[in-house]
């Protein structure tokens, strides 16, 4: 059975018209409605006629994706979560990885200098504003992450302090007072890194805990082989931590994986909790704490936006800041009761 425009309009008691607008991400359409249509998109399984769309628009149907490492979990994960809200509006998505490199990340931008781009979504690690604010080619742009940019273009993160702060505060709710943190940096990607060491240090105020600098650990990258060094300086201080947060869920695997070197076990000697809910932390042993964002609506609201900017970009609209949820998912590494 074919799918029409008429019968999503049905479906999600709107116009025929409003559908429309929908689908072609114009802007003039409240969050209630779009949300109605979309689910009703997505549960008919109505896909538009990209052709048919994209002769009439004079538009490609190709956005960019860009991010700082493809190899990563977060950012494979995300980049799914993207194509599959991409697809709901008929709109195929390019993938580009761009190592930090600050020169790509401005090429990307600009629209990969082709005019078969329509719109970018990027997650900027070193790009920095100046560059960013002079970009030749005015290709629409959605930012994606924790940087922060005083720019007129959308932006769609999550709330990292918050976050940080909860499983922090989940780790000392469990009796633990040695708290350790495993991910900061310094340096001009390091946005993320500082707003969950915020989290970190406000959770550890408001339990009356002093803050300890030697239980924060620097890493260069956020890699399974930066947990477990990271990991080894905290066992080998005088007074090792009791548990630790580690700021992302490869990170918490390494710092699991340093543990069992030494003998220990995870959570009975010491209680580890990560970031992310990559899929590897649900099948891990043990399973890993961990904070997990809404994939799912950090794709959607970037996709939406973007494609809002597309078909209307214009400057009298302010930019808009987007906030996805998260929510924390206790399992087996930090020891807690669990459902």
């Amino acid at each position: 059975m074919v799918v029409r425009l008429k019968d999503v309009a049905e479906h999600a008691g709107v116009s025929i018209k409003t559908v429309s607008n929908v689908v072609r991400g114009e802007a003039h359409v409240s969050e209630a409605t779009r949300e109605r249509v979309l689910r009703s998109i997505s549960e008919l399984g109505y896909r538009p006629h990209a052709s048919a769309r994209h002769l009439r628009t004079g538009r490609s149907g190709i956005l960019a994706l860009a991010v700082p490492d493809l190899a990563a979990p977060y950012f494979a994960e995300l980049a799914a979560a993207v194509i599959a809200a991409a697809k709901g509006m008929s709109y195929t998505v390019l993938i580009e990885e761009t190592g930090g490199d600050p020169e790509e990340e401005l090429r990307i931008a600009c629209g990969l200098g082709s005019s078969l781009i329509d719109g970018v979504l990027l997650s900027p690690l070193r790009l920095d504003q100046e560059a960013l604010a002079s970009r030749p080619r005015r290709v629409p742009l959605v930012l994606l992450g924790e940087r922060d940019y005083e720019l007129p273009v959308d932006h769609v993160l999550i709330d990292n302090v918050a976050a940080a702060r909860e499983v922090t505060a989940h780790l000392l709710s469990l009796g633990h007072t040695r708290v350790a943190a495993i991910g900061a940096q310094r340096g001009a990607a390091s946005a993320t890194a500082q707003q969950r060491v915020r989290g970190y240090q406000e959770a550890l105020y408001r339990a009356g805990v002093p803050y300890d600098p030697a239980l924060t650990c620097e890493v260069s990258a956020y890699r399974l082989a930066d947990g477990v060094r990271a990991m080894r300086s905290l066992l080998d201080l005088p007074e090792p931590p009791e548990a630790v947060f580690c700021f992302n869920d490869l990170l918490a695997a390494g710092a699991v994986r340093a543990a069992a070197d030494r003998g220990l076990g995870v959570p009975r000697d010491v209680a580890i909790a990560g970031f992310d809910d990559v899929e590897l932390s649900q099948f891990s042993v043990p399973s890993l704490t961990t904070v997990a964002p809404d994939k799912a609506e950090l794709a959607r609201l970037a996709v939406t936006a973007l494609l809002r900017r597309i078909a209307d970009d214009s400057a009298e609209e302010p930019p808009a800041v987007l906030y996805a949820g998260h929510r924390l998912v206790v399992r087996e590494s930090s020891g807690a009761d669990t459902p």
